[in-house]
């Protein structure tokens, strides 16, 4: 039996013997997902390196290890989650903790904010607000050749959801902190909906930690809805340890005149690939997709990048870094499309990258698609060592070597940290990108496990 036979056999075992708990503990409406959502999954499978979105990340061996599979929480963990506390300084959220893709339950899963807000369990506003959920779950997630979305779609228990009305602008932004935590080697997944309505604001940040050093597989979905002049800012700090695979996808669907821009700041993880779609709905849009990573020893991170221009007059930008070393990989898919009828569109993508070692490696391809005439796009991509010149310059003025290359690379980084609207957020993330950079960030932030 070949390994995508086995995938397969195990997921289909996995769905059968435990869809009955799930859907018990769900509502009829995500339920009414689930059965074509798994037969679609059953037909595509797991992504393989033979899919050219999928060509530099190989998957295989991070499904076929035999994981615990995560349904029912345990109070204890909730207790974990309840108890967790953010350790930036001066960061003031509105603060929300996943364990294990759960929402706790001890302290109420909803809470409505000033001005209408609501945040907290999906579960649990499918059930109080289902007509929010007819009208958004399930409507941007659109990928009919990634059956891992496919797969979260038929087996998701919980995740977050953020509602923010028509007008509302919230007084700080959300904070989402994604633990896990396990005994055993875990296998987890969450889907988070957020709905921006017309010219409202929101800022949401998503935090990934891990609490032991366990075996950890994420499978994550995020649709999220940015209505007309309305403005979203999505910024995801990445930050687990070397035996712990993420995989994120993120679709944000934007209405006329809206702006939504989303940073990916990865510091640590065995393997991470985030999937980010941007559709442009409604003309006049503006979408910034910005990415920084920070890989060593065989660590492995790839961001694929889908931007779809489907109306006119719209502006995108991508900006994605990254730092590889000893003898890590790293992989940047970037794409631009232009729909027939996206006349004045703007969008730029650039893919800069180092690589410190003979080792590492980076595969890059930036790519365009473009069916409207009156348009400007460009692209470009690069993969070097740091520049020569410029370290001598900084050492003929008395800078150690050591000290000059920590001030390149660091400013290298900053290109994409300094885009992050958060004060207090951009401070820490520039600590935490130095400390890596001297190797003193060895492993997460928010636990004791140390990865070698």
């Amino acid at each position: 039996m070949n390994g995508q036979s086995e995938v397969s056999e195990f997921f289909s075992k996995l769905y059968s013997e435990n869809i009955c708990r799930i859907e018990e503990g769900s509502t009829p409406f995500l339920n009414s997902f689930r059965k074509e959502a798994f037969e679609k999954f059953n037909l595509l499978g797991v992504p393989t390196k033979k899919m050219e979105s999928y060509k530099y990340t190989n998957l295989e061996t991070w499904f076929r290890h035999d994981y615990q599979s995560y349904f029912i929480p345990d109070e204890s963990h909730f207790q974990k989650a309840e108890d967790f506390r953010c350790d930036v300084t001066n960061l003031d959220t509105h603060g929300i903790v996943l364990m294990n893709g759960f929402y706790p339950t001890l302290n109420g899963k909803l809470r409505e904010l000033p001005g209408g807000i609501i945040i907290g369990s999906l579960n649990e506003a499918a059930r109080k607000y289902p007509y929010l959920l007819e009208k958004h779950y399930g409507k941007y997630a659109k990928n009919d050749s990634d059956g891992l979305i496919h797969l979260n779609t038929a087996m998701v228990s919980d995740g977050v959801f953020i509602y923010v009305p028509r007008g509302t602008v919230p007084c700080k932004p959300v904070q989402v902190v994604n633990l896990v935590d396990s005994d055993q080697d875990t296998f987890n997944q969450h889907r988070n909906l957020i709905i921006v309505e017309d010219n409202a604001q929101c800022a949401v940040i998503i935090c990934d930690h891990a609490l032991s050093p366990q075996r950890f597989l994420t499978n994550a979905v995020s649709e999220i809805y940015a209505g007309e002049n309305s403005s979203f800012d999505l910024i995801r700090v990445q930050n687990e340890h070397n035996n712990a695979c993420k995989i994120t996808h993120t679709f944000i669907h934007q209405e006329r005149n809206s702006h939504a821009t989303s940073s990916i700041i990865t510091l640590h993880g065995g393997l991470v690939r985030n999937n980010t779609y941007h559709r442009l709905a409604g003309e006049g849009g503006e979408c910034n997709s910005y990415g920084l990573f920070l890989a060593d020893k065989w660590q492995h991170v790839d961001n694929f990048v889908n931007v779809e221009h489907a109306s006119p007059n719209c502006h995108s930008n991508q900006l994605f870094k990254g730092v590889l070393d000893d003898v890590s990989t790293g992989a940047f898919n970037g794409r631009i499309f232009v729909a027939p009828d996206a006349q004045g569109t703007i969008a730029y993508q650039k893919n800069n990258n180092i690589l410190l070692t003979d080792e590492a490696r980076m595969d890059t391809k930036p790519q365009l698609e473009i069916y409207a005439d009156d348009v400007k796009c460009s692209h470009g991509a690069t993969v070097g060592q740091l520049d020569n010149n410029a370290l001598f310059y900084m050492q003929s003025r008395g800078i150690d070597k050591r000290q000059a290359l920590l001030m390149l690379m660091f400013g290298f980084a900053h290109e994409v940290i300094q885009n992050i609207k958060v004060e207090a957020l951009k401070e820490r993330i520039d600590g935490l990108v130095m400390q890596r950079l001297k190797g003193e960030l060895s492993q997460c932030a928010s636990c004791m496990v140390k990865c070698v």
